[in-house]
């Protein structure tokens, strides 16, 4: 039987530090990226592939802030957006699967499936909402807005302005995770749970969206650990995972174990934003039922030794 792996794309598999995100741009990061996971393919593993969408939902809604602005058109809320970009990236990397598949010589299909993920309506990640998305404003602005749509509005740390905040809930269900397993299964590429899925909840059995983000590691993590995944690879723009990170008794770490990671954690060794939600996300795999996790940059793929490695 095939292995399964699951694949975690990070920002800079789309878009690279100081790009604009042209179509060009991201195809061509997506497709070499794509290519970094070729000789996992050789080696007989069925994969899936969850993605971030931080710049390329923020984009989406700077193009409905406008639509608003100049013909007065309804923005969409947050799951809509989410959906819309779930469908755009995986059009993206279904394109950069198959042309590179077509330079190898490889017959393998490729499906992106727009994917919602149910969270807890009751998550108190909604009491205090603190993941900024959209554009930036002025005071003047974020107040009137936030009056207009019952918004939470805070001000960015770094002076820019103020920007709209929502909730970052704990994912709980991947819909259709069976199927994606079946797919997977078969020896089709699967992109799913992109941008950490589409946030939803449930309630008298409907489903309703949100407005949250949910984190795209911790959703692929669940993923992993639902489909019986047996490697769960965290592609991110750093070779290793680091402790003194940029300190002069900086240390890369080859193999640790999740109590390691967790004291690590606990140090302050790994920061919020960056790499602690992709340990989190590691551990989540390993404690629930995962062999092993790896985090990595894309490039290292050809080395069988590559990246961080957390095992129980």
């Amino acid at each position: 039987m095939s292995k399964l792996a699951v694949v975690a794309f990070g920002g800079n598999a789309l878009l690279r530090s100081k790009q604009k995100g042209t179509y060009k741009e991201q195809i061509d990061n997506v497709t070499n990226t794509c290519r970094s996971l070729i000789n996992i393919v050789k080696q007989g593993y069925n994969i899936v592939i969850g993605h971030g969408n931080g710049p390329q939902v923020g984009n989406v809604m700077l193009q409905h802030e406008a639509g608003k602005q100049v013909f007065d058109l309804e923005p969409m809320p947050m799951d809509f957006c989410v959906s819309e970009t779930q469908g755009s990236i995986g059009y993206l990397i279904e394109q950069g699967f198959r042309n590179v598949f077509a330079q190898e010589h490889i017959q393998r299909n490729v499906v992106t499936l727009v994917t919602s993920v149910v969270v807890d309506k009751d998550d108190p990640m909604f009491i205090n909402p603190t993941k900024p998305v959209g554009p930036y404003y002025s005071r003047e602005e974020a107040d009137e807005y936030a009056e207009a749509t019952g918004s939470i509005f805070k001000e960015d740390p770094k002076g820019n302005g103020w920007r709209k905040v929502v909730a970052s809930p704990k994912p709980l269900k991947v819909t259709n995770i069976e199927v994606v397993k079946q797919l997977a299964d078969q020896g089709n590429v699967v992109v799913t749970v992109g941008g950490g899925g589409i946030p939803v909840v449930e309630e008298n059995g409907m489903m309703r969206g949100v407005e949250a983000v949910i984190d795209k590691d911790l959703a692929s993590a669940l993923t992993a650990s639902e489909i019986g995944a047996d490697e769960f690879y965290i592609l991110t723009d750093v070779p290793k995972v680091y402790i003194n990170f940029k300190k002069e008794n900086e240390k890369a770490l080859d193999v640790i174990t999740v109590a390691e990671a967790k004291q690590y954690l606990a140090e302050g060794h790994f920061t919020e934003g960056s790499m602690a939600p992709k340990v989190r996300a590691a551990i989540y795999y390993i404690e629930h039922g995962g062999r092993e996790c790896i985090i990595t940059e894309a490039g290292q793929l050809d080395n069988p030794a590559c990246g961080t490695r957390i095992v129980k």
